[in-house]
């Protein structure tokens, strides 16, 4: 299998998979979602639950092009973002490594100017006569 063969194909699964999410039967009493067609190609038989609100481990697509994929592409499957990649390496190494730019603030006032300057009321109040 080529790697524009292998493109098509993921293509073709990615639309499946999206088929299979649009058109699931969602059964409100028991809160879990039904594949209402056989899915060959991503393991999923008619009447499957795909989706639930409790104990369930949803299905993956990483999961299911792993088992699609040919031994001829050797990185053929991008890494899932949770497991790794850039995304994940930003936020792990680069985001906790100590930037060793030292940047300096703005020059601090200089407080010169308040020596001129009269003390509001004498440093206890204007007097009014």
């Amino acid at each position: 299998m080529e790697h524009a063969e292998w493109k098509a194909f993921v293509d073709e699964l990615r639309t499946t998979w999206k088929r299979l999410w649009w058109d699931r039967i969602d059964d409100r009493v028991k809160a879990e979602g039904i594949a209402r067609e056989n899915y060959s190609s991503l393991f999923v038989d008619r009447g499957t639950v795909i989706i639930a609100t409790r104990d369930f481990k949803p299905l993956d697509f990483f999961e299911i092009l792993e088992c699609h994929k040919p031994s001829e592409i050797p990185n053929a499957i991008p890494p899932n973002a949770s497991v790794g990649g850039w995304g994940r390496f930003i936020r792990s190494v680069l985001s906790r490594q100590k930037s060793f730019i030292k940047r300096e603030g703005p020059a601090p006032l200089k407080k010169d100017c308040q020596k001129d300057q009269q003390k509001k009321k004498g440093g206890r109040g204007w007097l009014h006569y």
